[in-house]
């Protein structure tokens, strides 16, 4: 069936955002959203402990039907990919833990699900998710704002990608 309520995360490690969006016709509305600091003084192992311990708790408070999470893209900075990765993986982790299923988006994905503009800004995003969109709660901070995209293409697009892998499957 289509997930009505999903924890949208845009993955980082200096930042995370998080955003449960729940669809409630006609509309779709954030139910709850926060950014994940960690600084940047304190050894990577805990900065990962703590954006683990964020997730669990989103997941523990709001119960989404699935996580949907922006995919990591390797440019021409390997080192913070790769911390960025390690983050991902540990936000994977917890949505297994918790029978959560967990989908990734390319970026190009998710701004086109929210913009029709594949090199959208986050301001662009952003402001469609307000007036075009009309979602109701887009927070002000942009990696919140981010992961309320990610949740939406999630939204938009979980039943036709399960179709698909139902396809594959014969």
């Amino acid at each position: 069936m289509f997930d009505s309520v999903v924890l949208g995360v845009d993955p980082g490690v200096a930042s995370v955002g998080l955003a449960v969006v729940a669809k409630r016709r006609p509309r779709m509305s954030v139910v709850w959203s926060e950014t994940v600091r960690t600084d940047a003084t304190v050894a990577e192992a805990e900065r990962l402990r703590r954006i683990s311990q964020a997730v669990r708790g989103a997941i523990a408070a709001h119960r989404p039907a699935a996580l949907a999470l922006e995919r990591v893209m390797w440019g021409q900075n390997r080192t913070s990919a790769l911390s960025v990765a390690r983050a991902t993986g540990v936000i994977m982790l917890a949505a297994a833990e918790a029978g959560i299923p967990v989908d990734e988006y390319a970026p190009l994905e998710v701004k086109m699900a929210t913009t029709g503009i594949g090199n959208a800004d986050k301001g662009q995003v952003r402001t469609a998710l307000m007036r075009v969109l009309r979602v109701d709660g887009v927070p002000a901070q942009t990696d919140a704002a981010d992961a309320v995209a990610v949740a939406l293409c999630h939204l938009q697009q979980s039943a036709l990608r399960r179709a698909a892998r139902g396809a594959g499957a014969r």
